[in-house]
């Protein structure tokens, strides 16, 4: 049986999230209870808003919980770097490799024509997911944008028809969801960084992750990510979709209603201890 290895992957975007510490405990205890390991990565492609203070108050706050991790940014490992800015040639390679067998495409669409296609889709009662049929223009006018030098991303190829997909977790079983609401999503933005659904299939692929273990509000992007194991002729990890934390109302806690930054626990002279009793 393979080693399980797990992760916890952060955004540096501001204070570190109670959610954060949550879904660290349980990739933490799971890794250890088989005798794994437990990775830390940072998923820091929001150049606008990534900061490396934030990165550092992630690391302090779960060391201060005790949630050590065996591979990161800091400690090192042999499946570096840990940290998505760096690794912007290996997201290039993957993209060109799809591109290259047809299972994305580049796409010259401006913000207009895809809230007025978005805008269509909706007056004929269909999904507002937009579909690569939808997008896809004219080889001249491809040509024509290209030659101009405009803006473009990389979008993947997903399927046209309705049918369901079904994704196997590990809590809830089979979940089927309807392919009708599965859009061409952004793989490259027009930057040239990755959006979180190609750099997280492909680092946890590369870095040999056995359990994605994750909110439960990733359950809808779960087709697209099999999708893209299918295109890369890859073996899928196990999901495992956790109940998001919840305020008394059962709204998802936000910080409008509560502290959720895991600093402002640490500064009111809460134990880690009781903070991640409480979690788990």
């Amino acid at each position: 049986m393979t080693a399980v290895r797990t992760r916890v992957a952060p955004s540096p975007t501001g204070d570190p999230h109670v959610g954060t510490a949550y879904i660290a405990l349980f990739n933490y205890c799971f890794a250890k209870a088989h005798g794994g390991e437990f990775l830390l990565r940072v998923e820091d492609t929001d150049q606008q808003r990534s900061t490396p203070e934030s990165e550092q108050a992630i690391l302090d706050s779960l060391r201060w919980l005790g949630l050590d991790w065996d591979e990161g940014p800091d400690v090192g490992g042999e499946a570096g770097p840990y940290r998505q800015s760096e690794r912007s040639d290996i997201y290039q390679q993957h993209v060109n490799e799809l591109l290259v067998k047809g299972h994305a495409f580049k796409c010259y669409r401006t913000a207009e024509e895809l809230d007025a296609l978005r805008e269509s889709r909706r007056e004929a009662g269909q999904h507002s997911a937009l579909k690569p049929s939808d997008l896809k223009l004219p080889e001249d006018e491809v040509a024509r944008r290209e030659a101009n030098g405009d803006p473009y991303v990389v979008r993947m190829v997903v399927p046209e028809e309705e049918g369901r997909c079904v994704i196997n977790d590990m809590l809830r079983g089979d979940v089927e969801l309807d392919w009708g609401q599965v859009d061409a999503q952004v793989l490259l933005k027009s930057d040239g960084l990755p959006t979180y659904h190609l750099a997280n299939v492909v680092d946890d692929h590369l870095m040999g992750i056995t359990h994605v273990i994750r909110g439960e509000e990733w359950i809808n992007s779960a087709p697209k990510h099999k999708l893209l194991y299918q295109y890369f002729e890859w073996d899928m990890p196990q999901l495992c979709h956790l109940p998001l934390l919840r305020n008394p109302d059962k709204s998802k806690l936000s910080k409008r209603k509560n502290p959720t930054s895991i600093l402002y626990y640490q500064k009111m002279g809460f134990l880690p201890e009781a903070l991640l009793n409480y979690l788990g």
